[in-house]
């Protein structure tokens, strides 16, 4: 089944994107604990593409698509036309750093790294594109 909710890049947007996300999950008896981490990493896509690649613009948009598929897994599409990110290059932070130096925010995509099976970012047309897939687990 497929799932699709365009929004503004605002902020304030992202709780409708997490109560989107958590109706389907829900709707499908997906396990309480393994729809909660979802939404995390979906929303941490999300507030990263908000923010960095469109800097919070309202007149732009972000689409967020989410495929259940018969084949035990989830995949979930954010697509947007901000400034694209190259996931190749993407180096991640060392930990006690983050810790010694009190410094927030960091570790989004980390986490994201850890909740989801497979991440990809690429480049369509005019759109950016995430694509996280998690299987599911019985």
């Amino acid at each position: 089944m497929k799932y699709n909710l365009v929004i503004a890049c605002n902020k304030t947007n992202l709780s409708k994107i997490r109560s989107f996300l958590s109706e389907i999950l829900e709707s499908h008896a997906i396990m309480e604990l393994e729809a909660h981490k979802m939404i995390l990493a979906v929303d941490e896509i999300c507030a990263n593409l908000i923010i960095h690649s469109n800097h919070c613009n309202p007149t732009k948009k972000i689409e967020v698509l989410v495929n259940i598929q018969k084949t035990d897994q989830i995949v979930f599409i954010i697509k947007d036309t901000g400034i694209s990110f190259d996931f190749d290059q993407y180096e991640e932070p060392d930990m006690t750093e983050i810790i010694s130096s009190k410094r927030k925010g960091g570790v989004g995509l980390i986490l994201v790294k850890r909740i989801m099976d497979k991440i990809e970012f690429s480049t369509n047309k005019n759109y950016n594109i995430c694509r996280l897939t998690k299987k599911i687990r019985s």
